[in-house]
């Protein structure tokens, strides 16, 4: 049983309202992302200044980042309930507050940034916003492209990252805060006026508890979540640890080692569409089965530490590539297997897997260099991890799919 929500405007002069509305929800995400990533480019600053130990400094890069991953399962179940009408608006304005907190007031003391840290957090659960908002606006077998083309909002982290450090230095500390919560309520306001739900979209009567229950009982969620650990958190680890993997492994400078973490960054972030499209065309367990080989074989190379030029080049470029298109790959295949009135709970604890996933590579390829004196151990180990991942997939996974085919096509719902 269920209550209808349907948005009485949603259904006229919809032709080209799905692209805006991807649109709209692409800049939410990106934006939202922005502020959740701006503690991180300052934590050498707030080190400095305020006597932080590497712990200290490492804790408050991370209390964001946790909050806004395991924030993610109750949002996406809100989602579920309220819609991305509701939702995309709420996140962005409720994210200015803290925004606001780090740069008028709270870079004063640890205790401050963790505190405003801890509520930044709040832009990190988008995500679970706009994969069940954009998925019902386009049909099945559309679903993957536009899925993977919001998932470049992941880009936002890269704004702030370009951005952040010489706001600061140019404008004062509480620069980037006040220009990102500008921006956030600029967007808030933007999207509670342009942002519609989909035709036809229904509200489930359950609780929201009841509904996580249900959703956790879904085969495809827990399948899900673990292909999400290793693409999504891959990407992340590495992105986080290759520039000390670079110049440990290799000898290079900072600068270059933080460029070459950028090119695999955004080599990333532009195949997440692509795995998304390609899903449309050949099916996300097929592109899935291909990235997780990809990823073992590389990771096998790489293993050996060969020449940088070409080979580990080539190797790093390759799983960039392909956990970019795994991402984008895995949420093309909720968007068609989770049922429609689940794909925010769903989405929640798949993107909190993929969050947390991140973190565990980088602590274990640490542990692994303190104990052996190489990455070698810790590459090997990703690559057994592939192995099983690609099992995971072409068995368990490929027969969930089978079994629960992409859902109709939203009643109503005009061609983009």
């Amino acid at each position: 049983m269920s209550t209808d929500t349907t948005d009485p405007t949603a259904s006229r002069g919809s032709t080209g309202r799905p692209a805006l509305m991807l649109a709209l929800a692409t800049v939410g995400f990106a934006v939202n992302f922005w502020a959740w990533a701006l503690l991180s480019p300052l934590g050498p600053r707030f080190k400095e200044l305020l006597g932080l130990s590497a712990s200290q400094q490492a804790l408050l890069v991370a209390v964001p980042v946790v909050v806004g991953s395991l924030g993610r399962i109750p949002v996406g179940a809100l989602t579920d309930r309220f819609g991305g009408r509701v939702m995309f608006p709420l996140i962005s304005a409720a994210t200015v507050v803290p925004v606001l907190f780090l740069g008028l007031a709270g870079q004063g003391s640890p205790a401050a940034l963790l505190v405003g840290g801890f509520f930044l957090g709040i832009g990190g659960t988008v995500f679970a916003v706009g994969v069940p908002f954009v998925s019902a606006w386009f049909p099945p077998e559309r679903r993957g492209l536009a899925v993977g083309v919001f998932g470049m909002g992941m880009g936002g982290t890269a704004i702030s990252a370009l951005t952040t450090v010489g706001l600061v230095r140019t404008g004062g500390s509480a620069a980037p805060f006040l220009l990102t919560a500008a921006v956030l309520a600029l967007y808030a306001v933007v999207a509670w006026f342009l942002l519609r739900d989909a035709p036809g979209r229904t509200a489930p009567a359950r609780s929201t508890v009841e509904r996580l229950a249900a959703a956790v009982r879904l085969p495809i969620t827990w399948q899900a979540c673990a292909l999400y650990a290793v693409a999504f958190g891959g990407y992340v680890a590495f992105s986080v640890y290759l520039p000390v993997y670079l110049r440990s492994a290799y000898g290079l400078e900072q600068a270059d080692a933080a460029g070459r973490m950028a090119g695999f960054v955004i080599l990333a972030v532009v195949m997440r569409p692509v795995g998304g499209w390609l899903s449309d065309r050949i099916g996300g367990v097929a592109v899935l089965a291909g990235v997780f080989t990809v990823v073992a074989l590389c990771a096998v190379a790489q293993a050996f530490t060969p020449p940088l030029m070409m080979a580990g080049t080539v190797a790093f470029l390759a799983m960039a590539a392909a956990l970019g298109a795994g991402s984008g790959a895995v949420f093309a295949l909720v968007a068609k297997t989770a049922p429609a009135d689940r794909v925010g709970s769903v989405t929640g604890l798949v993107g909190a897997a993929g969050g947390m996933g991140g973190f565990v590579p980088p602590l274990v390829m640490g542990f692994l260099y303190g104990r052996f004196g190489t990455y070698g151990a810790g590459l090997a180990l990703l690559a057994g991890v592939s192995v099983l991942t690609l099992a995971l997939t072409v068995t368990a996974v490929r027969s969930t799919a089978r079994r629960h085919p992409a859902a109709p096509r939203v009643p109503g719902l005009s061609e983009p």
